[in-house]
């Protein structure tokens, strides 16, 4: 049976956020923002492994206490420039013991209130899926293009439009050699999509949200204490 592994670039400096330091590691709830994240990797039994991809220069990854994660939890200091070039060195981080048909799971580390009945829908919906896909939501507000000047331009319709997210789950031979051919692309669906292959839809929720700006780091916090 194919296994399932996580890779989480983390590489970044969040600079929309605007903090002092990435934020990766702003607290929420008494813990770096990507240890929620990797938490919810690391304690899905479907999931055999996870690489956390930093920057080599990274500072502030050994200020943190990370053992109750696990021994599935591995860090490699080979990020890169890109998200595709971290989630490539992930990939050749993982080289020793994915096979071509094993499923990889990409996560975005800004993304800490994923949950085990979302991983458990991807993995479900996709077992025997001949590409892969990822999580998403469909579009639920009128979408409006802006002009030069920062006025409505034009409605967008949205029928048929779904917002992206992850973890976006593809084989592991697969995604390399998309991300070998296309390197300039926001996701991995992106590089998949370029092969001329396209990946399926699975349904997420609003919850699974990106922290991106200081007001989504709030809701995040309570996301998780609701759950709690």
């Amino acid at each position: 049976m194919p296994r399932h592994y996580a890779i989480v670039p983390a590489a970044g400096s969040g600079s929309r956020f605007g903090a002092e330091k990435p934020k990766q590691y702003l607290d929420l709830l008494g813990r770096p923002l990507i240890y929620h994240t990797l938490a919810a990797l690391t304690a899905h039994p479907d999931i055999d492994r996870v690489w956390v991809v930093l920057s080599p220069d990274d500072e502030w990854w050994s200020h943190y206490d990370w053992s109750q994660l696990g021994a599935k939890l591995e860090t490699v200091r080979c990020g890169g420039a890109t998200r595709a070039e971290s989630v490539t060195n992930g990939l050749k981080a993982a080289a020793m013991v994915a096979g071509d048909d094993d499923w990889v799971l990409v996560h975005d580390a800004a993304r800490p209130c994923l949950s085990a009945a979302m991983i458990d829908a991807m993995i479900a919906e996709l077992a025997s899926d001949p590409v892969g896909g990822i999580l998403a939501v469909p579009v639920a507000d009128t979408l409006k293009r802006a002009d030069a000047e920062q006025r409505v331009a034009a409605t967008e319709p949205r029928d048929g439009l779904w917002q992206a997210q992850t973890p976006q789950m593809f084989r592991y031979g697969l995604l390399g050699a998309a991300l070998d051919k296309c390197r300039d692309v926001t996701d991995e669906a992106g590089a998949v999509e370029a092969l001329g292959h396209k990946p399926r839809l699975v349904r997420g929720d609003a919850t699974n949200l990106k922290v991106t700006y200081p007001a989504d780091l709030v809701l995040a916090a309570m996301i998780l204490r609701g759950r709690k």
